[in-house]
């Protein structure tokens, strides 16, 4: 028989918690990356650095559903969140001091979501 459903544990959990943090913080954007990672694998945002350079803002947060490429130059520094990362763009961004982190560091930091910035 075949297993329908996620079966990456971190993902199931991560899933579970954003709900979680959604419901307990009043936060509808929680609740939208829940969504948006409990669809199909080949759903998922992957956006190069050089989406992120062109609408990053100051005092923002860039939050990626999915993976960031290195595609692209990084001309400011961004604190990006995302679910995975390649080698290339997390180089790129430590490089222009910025600072990459993981969604579950994200919601812990920031429980409300303010500044938040989704990008696909």
């Amino acid at each position: 028989m075949k297993r329908s459903g996620k079966t990456n544990p971190r993902l199931t959990n991560l899933i579970r918690m954003l709900r979680s943090a959604s419901h307990e913080n009043e936060a509808n954007i929680w609740r939208e990356i829940a969504g948006r990672l409990d669809t199909s694998s080949c759903n998922y945002a992957e956006v190069n650095i050089g989406k992120i350079n062109r609408y990053a803002n100051a005092d923002e947060i860039i939050l990626v559903p999915g993976k960031v490429l290195g595609s692209g130059v990084l001309e400011q520094s961004v604190r990006v969140a995302a679910l995975n990362f390649s080698d290339s763009a997390r180089e790129k961004i430590t490089q222009a001091s910025g600072d990459c982190m993981t969604i579950e560091e994200l919601v812990a930091a920031n429980p409300n979501g303010s500044r938040v910035r989704i990008l696909r």
